[in-house]
């Protein structure tokens, strides 16, 4: 690892995002060594989400090779973010130095630097079929805005189907941060703006009720509204364009960035942008943080972070309509990119 001033840090644990320094604040939530990610992370601060990152209903894939997969319910009856250890919670190999690679779409980030962290995910890895190798490659830089330093950090993310167990799987890997932009316990202040309004209702466990989406009640696409103490209570996935559904491509790494979430707190004046090549994105504003004071570093609890995990739909595998999002076959490659931009105006 850098060291402490150094503006990223990451570690092999799920391959977690550990520290985004904007001047000297930490935006993301963390802790400050892998063993207490180990021991107290029940809220995912970090991780890199898969096999599938969010919700399944049931448990289950209804229907893939041909049959059935029953999952471990570590949500309800539903299965979440990949199982009871999924791939945020198992130790990848990295960070590699590989060449600094241009994030395409973005402005070229000046002293710019590219690590790689691999991981294999064997067939029935948590009962998921067929053996896939993983990697995520994060770039880091900066660039110049208005005539402030803005720090940048790239993510992409690859997977194929290595193995000859099965002719297909299913793939849906975003990153879990938690941002705190306000640097006190809480979120609320923060001034947030969404590109969409579309949102995919859902059922108390959080599993979509059709395949048509609906708009966000208080949510104006484009147009910001501030956190509050309490409420807005978000958490909930939001859709770029609803119309490309049934169109969204197994590896969007071509598809152009959206700037899906914008992001402010008018004390610190620090700003973040989330852009992506997904076609979806979970916002959460935090409400179930519920982690203990630990070797120095005090308790965080509910909105002491929000989330911005760009993604396919939730349960796409067992949607007909969404489930090309996710279907990953022999001899394709899955990918996606996200994008976070943090600065601050003082």
């Amino acid at each position: 690892m850098a060291s402490d001033e150094a503006p990223f840090q990451f570690l092999p644990l799920g391959a977690i995002i550990q520290t985004f320094l904007v001047g000297k604040t930490n935006i993301v939530q963390g802790f400050p060594t892998q063993a207490l990610y180990q021991s107290h992370n029940a809220p995912f601060f970090g991780e890199t989400i898969g096999r599938v990152a969010n919700r399944l209903s049931n448990a289950k894939i209804n229907s893939l090779n041909g049959k059935s997969y029953q999952l471990a319910a570590n949500n309800g009856a539903n299965a979440l973010h990949g199982g009871n250890v999924g791939w945020g919670k198992r130790i990848w190999d990295g960070p590699k130095p590989v060449g600094v690679r241009k994030i395409p779409g973005l402005q070229e980030i000046e002293g710019g630097e590219s690590v790689e962290f691999r991981l294999r995910s064997e067939d029935g890895d948590e009962e998921y079929p067929g053996t896939v190798d993983v990697s995520v490659i994060y770039t880091a830089g900066t660039q110049s805005e208005n005539g402030k330093e803005v720090r940048v950090l790239g993510m992409e993310y690859e997977v194929k189907l290595v193995g000859d167990e099965v002719e297909e799987t299913v793939v849906n890997v975003t990153n879990h941060s938690y941002f705190n932009l306000a640097g006190k316990d809480t979120i609320e202040g923060t001034e947030v703006t969404l590109c969409s309004s579309h949102y995919l209702p859902v059922d108390e466990g959080g599993i979509p009720t059709s395949s048509s989406t609906g708009t966000f009640s208080g949510v104006t696409a484009n147009k910001s509204f501030t956190l509050g103490p309490v409420e807005p209570d978000i958490d909930d996935c939001f859709v770029v364009d609803p119309s490309q559904a049934s169109k969204i491509p197994i590896n969007t790494r071509s598809e152009p960035l959206v700037k899906v979430v914008q992001a402010y707190h008018p004390e610190t004046k620090i700003h973040l942008e989330v852009l992506t090549t997904e076609p979806a994105f979970q916002f959460y504003t935090g409400k179930y943080i519920d982690v203990d004071e630990v070797e120095g570093v005090k308790a965080r609890g509910p909105r002491s972070g929000f989330c911005v995990e760009p993604s396919r739909y939730v349960n796409a595998v067992n949607v007909p309509e969404w489930r090309g999002q996710v279907v990953l076959k022999k001899g394709e490659v899955y990918g996606s990119r996200i994008v976070y931009r943090g600065w601050s105006d003082e």
